[in-house]
């Protein structure tokens, strides 16, 4: 999987806008859409928000948590802790990309969101990094890590499975193999 297909994932979760239109109720696949109503909000999948915004029919609201005091808890937080500590939004990196490139004029604060939100996944790559170079220098057969998302995960999928294949030859190069034990009798 890579970045833009975690990316079309992301785009199902649900956002709220304030429309400028009315249109009755949508009956899509994925579920009922609406009603819409000017001025009054309604939750839609993310790809239909940032489609309604740059065609200028709404106005988006940020999720609860894209808060430039919330985002410094959460970062701090997450500096604090040894482990990796739940995150906002399961595609919090994600939202945040799409929301802040369509609809930065409804985000107060934005450019400070946008940096708070590349300070938590810095440190959150960080943390793997070292989880990953711990993992590797222990000759660990698995781990467990909690709490990270699809796109951090995607991140490094390629990166440690290949750590993995690596240490999977050297291990298996340095046992001695079944037929020189044999000749050794």
């Amino acid at each position: 999987m890579d970045a833009t297909e975690v990316e079309f994932l992301a785009e199902k979760e649900l956002v709220t806008i304030v429309p400028n239109f009315s249109l009755d109720k949508i009956y899509l696949i994925g579920g009922d859409l609406g009603p819409f109503d000017p001025g009054l909000p309604v939750e839609v999948p993310l790809w239909l928000a940032v489609s309604l915004k740059q065609r200028q029919k709404c106005r988006l609201l940020p999720p609860p948590w894209m808060d430039v005091e919330k985002l410094e808890k959460i970062r701090d937080h997450e500096r604090k802790e040894e482990t990796f500590t739940p995150v906002p939004s399961p595609y919090y990196m994600e939202l945040s990309k799409l929301l802040l490139n369509h609809a930065s004029d409804n985000i107060p604060k934005a450019d400070s969101i946008r940096t708070l939100i590349k300070d938590l996944w810095d440190t959150r790559m960080a943390k793997l990094r070292v989880s990953a170079d711990s993992f590797v220098r222990q000759q660990e057969a698995h781990a467990k890590l909690d709490n990270l998302t699809l796109m951090e995960i995607n991140t490094s999928g390629a990166f440690l499975t290949e750590a993995l294949h690596h240490m999977y030859k050297l291990r298996t190069s340095l046992q001695p193999s079944e037929s020189a034990a044999s000749q050794d009798f």
